[in-house]
């Protein structure tokens, strides 16, 4: 071979290696999904990361053990991302986390009276794991098992989360088939919708777990600026049991129907605060009809991040991890009022409170739920 035929294959080379990094920059500017291993479980099953990235750069991952949203990439007013929801770094920390970060929490999201509720006559016995009531689905809920993941192109960056839970799981009755479909936007929206069916009447209330702290999870939230669309909510018992009132928020710490910042009145010595400790909550969405009603607008002032939710639920559970003392990413001690949730729903303890919107799914018909997180920035 000539010198002249070498530098004619070098400069093609060249060029086809050009040609193959703008082919993977090209990628890089439209959604993506990507899969990998995450981790293993003890008996030896393989848990999958999902890893969805829109066009702006915005990142959400997911694993398949509880559906767990384990990382959410979201930009500043400089366009910095930052990690803006709590999590670990490994799968041993989910297996033994006890505070649901990032999952789908079910067959029953939120608290019911002493474990027990009547359908149809039955009396129904579930797990005790947050005395004296039931908690989020009990002791292996829908946050601590495997489902399994699919994906499908022509929705872009999305992926959906399917599992079965069998008649009896948990205490409760039918063979409950549910989905979770993750889906981001390019108008950095994170969208989850959520869809069952059931062979026998079922009570059900399936909500996002996930903790946000939007400064990246550098400090407490408390000086996060919160508004919830909301003017009535359920008051609790000391067991953090609704009392079946619905009640005004006027001209109490809950009336946070203009921009409030968290830590303003979480210390107030008022009844509801000191039962929860702080927030701890389900507020009822003022809506004016079916479909996507706005819930909250959460605005962190130093790095201007904007989180906007809405849903077609009727309730939202206002947390701010009152009790939160654990170590999380990066090595960062998570403390307490180190996040908030924001988890739509159905009211608490609905299966023993005719008066509440009913959580009964019935053979036949389809639960359906769409909640959106929209991320976003304000200007100074």
């Amino acid at each position: 071979m000539g010198i002249g035929t070498i530098r004619i294959f070098a400069f093609i080379s060249l060029i086809a290696l050009l040609i193959n990094v703008d082919a993977v920059r090209a990628q890089t500017k439209g959604s993506t999904v990507i899969s990998s291993e995450f981790g293993k479980l003890p008996d030896g099953t393989t848990v999958n990361l999902y890893t969805l990235r829109n066009a702006n750069g915005v990142e959400v991952k997911a694993i398949t053990y509880g559906a767990i949203i384990t990382s959410i990439l979201a930009p500043d007013r400089s366009g910095k991302l930052a990690d803006v929801v709590l999590g670990y770094d490994t799968l041993d920390g989910y297996l033994r986390d006890g505070s649901h970060f990032g999952a789908v929490v079910g067959r029953y999201v939120n608290r019911i009276a002493k474990g027990r509720f009547t359908l149809d006559g039955v009396e129904y016995v579930l797990a005790i794991n947050n005395r004296p009531n039931h908690l989020h689905g009990g002791l292996r809920g829908f946050s601590k098992q495997v489902w399994k993941a699919s994906t499908e192109p022509s929705r872009g960056a999305s992926v959906k989360f399917a599992y079965s839970s069998a008649d009896g799981e948990e205490g409760y009755p039918g063979n409950l088939n549910v989905s979770v479909t993750y889906t981001l936007t390019d108008r950095n929206e994170l969208a989850v919708e959520y869809q069952a069916t059931t062979d026998k009447a079922t009570p059900i209330n399936l909500s996002q777990h996930s903790y946000f702290n939007l400064t990246g999870a550098t400090r407490d939230v408390l000086d996060h600026e919160i508004t919830l669309n909301a003017d009535r909510f359920t008051p609790v018992d000391s067991s953090l049991i609704p009392t079946g009132e619905i009640l005004p928020v006027d001209g109490t710490p809950f009336d946070l129907r203009t921009p409030s910042k968290i830590g303003a009145h979480i210390n107030d010595s008022d009844g509801q605060i000191r039962i929860g400790n702080g927030y701890d909550h389900n507020f009822v969405i003022k809506r004016q009809g079916d479909g996507l009603a706005p819930v909250a607008r959460v605005v962190e002032p130093s790095s201007g991040r904007v989180l906007e939710v809405t849903t077609t639920e009727p309730g939202v559970q206002f947390y701010t991890a009152n009790t939160l003392n654990t170590t999380g990413k990066n090595g960062v001690l998570y403390q307490r009022r180190f996040a908030f949730c924001l988890e739509t729903q159905h009211f608490p303890d609905s299966p023993n409170r005719p008066e509440f919107p009913s959580t009964i799914l019935r053979p036949g018909k389809e639960f359906s739920s769409k909640t959106v997180f929209a991320f976003g920035v304000a200007n100074k």
